[in-house]
């Protein structure tokens, strides 16, 4: 999830404080009456970091639309030796609600993969809350993916149809995992991916007390009641139904709907007891039953794709996963590549012990950690030598 920078009191950057003066502002614009509080903050992040598409001596870099959706394209230089060049789809990450392919932190990330794989990236500039709600974002990836997968359209771009990948952070890494699933169950796409990559993503809505969700409840950028509220935006649903959620009132023993799916992701078997530990399983015995009836999308694959029917995983391409240890979504994403593993997929898990939620975008000045570099280091070098 994007973060708003600005100066702290010593006078440097400090994402977590200028973070949170962002949420006030867009907060107060809210309850003035003046704009939705996301279509406010997403204003604040897309301001800061805007970035007009340039070209340089490496990387072409052009904005333009497939299908009627938004996407930029980064097109590496040709090689006389490889005149067909691999491809990612990217698709950037934000809660459904922020962000843009757009701005600084994914200009450069898809930059230098554009370069240091001499490929072309599509980034989707989709649609977002609250503007539209799910699936709306799906129709829109899985939209322009299909317009880009058309034989003159790779032709145009000098792309290999057979070495394509779909790839995305965060909520970008959810909307990649449903592209993926749907593809498999679309007889005429089924093979035209080669791999996925998922960076740290966003894969269910049942359990909100898996071990990285206690472990992480309040960490910064993405403590455990924003990620509650992104879902809940998502849908168009009731802020009223948050703390309900939060406690996983919404799957308790007595939702019919809920306990079914709730094998898919349990995580008492799904994860290691490395990560297991001493943390319980929070199940309630008796829950709101409302939250599913008014909200049924949480139930959804296409917004779970954890919870995906074993059939559907079995199709998908070789998988690559990063995980954080200092991120609530840890265990989605390692539940997800266990499930994938039983169904026969190649995956790899790539987990980093000091890394955080959002961390892979943060690699240039003010915000050039280590962990960011190395995450975005090792998923470049993935995709170089499996794409």
């Amino acid at each position: 999830m994007p973060v708003v920078l600005c100066p702290s009191q010593h006078g440097q950057l400090s994402s977590g404080s200028l973070s949170n003066a962002g949420l006030n502002c867009s907060n107060l614009i809210h309850y003035l009456g003046l704009s939705h509080h996301l279509l406010a903050l997403n204003f604040i992040i897309v301001s800061f970091g805007k970035k007009s598409a340039w070209s340089s001596p490496q990387v072409k870099v052009t904005d333009t639309d497939f299908d009627g959706v938004e996407v930029r394209v980064f097109e590496g230089s040709p090689k006389p030796e490889e005149p067909l060049k691999r491809s990612v789809v990217y698709i950037h990450g934000g809660g459904w609600a922020l962000a843009s392919a757009k701005i600084r932190y994914y200009d450069e990330l898809c930059t230098a993969m554009a370069e240091e794989l001499n490929a072309v990236i599509v980034s989707i500039e989709y649609r977002l809350v609250p503007k539209v709600y799910f699936p709306a974002q799906i129709h829109d990836v899985v939209r322009a993916t299909k317009y880009f997968l058309q034989p003159e359209v790779l032709h145009k771009y000098s792309v290999d149809p057979g070495r394509i990948g779909i790839s995305g952070d965060s909520a970008g890494g959810n909307l990649a995992a449903a592209l993926g699933q749907q593809f498999t169950q679309d007889a005429n796409l089924k093979s035209k991916l080669k791999v996925q990559a998922l960076i740290y993503p966003v894969l269910q809505a049942l359990d909100f007390n898996t071990p990285s969700y206690q472990q992480n409840v309040n960490t910064p950028i993405l403590p455990r009641y924003v990620m509650v509220k992104y879902w809940v935006d998502y849908f168009k649903g009731n802020y009223d139904f948050v703390q309900a959620m939060i406690v996983n009132n919404h799957t308790s023993m007595d939702v019919e709907e809920a306990v079914a799916l709730r094998a898919r992701l349990n995580w008492t078997s799904l994860l290691p007891a490395s990560i297991t530990k001493d943390y319980k399983p929070v199940v309630q015995t008796t829950g709101n039953a409302r939250i599913l009836r008014e909200i049924p999308q949480l139930l959804d694959a296409r917004s779970a794709p954890l919870i995906a029917d074993q059939e559907v995983l079995r199709h998908l391409p070789k998988t690559y996963i990063l995980t954080c240890e200092h991120d609530v979504l840890r265990d989605d994403g390692i539940m997800y590549a266990k499930r994938l593993e039983s169904a026969g997929v190649e995956v790899t898990l790539d987990h980093f012990e000091d890394g955080f939620h959002g961390c892979m975008i943060f690699t240039s000045w003010p915000t050039n950690f280590s962990v960011g570099i190395r995450t975005r280091n090792s998923y470049i070098k993935w995709l170089d030598q499996n794409l």
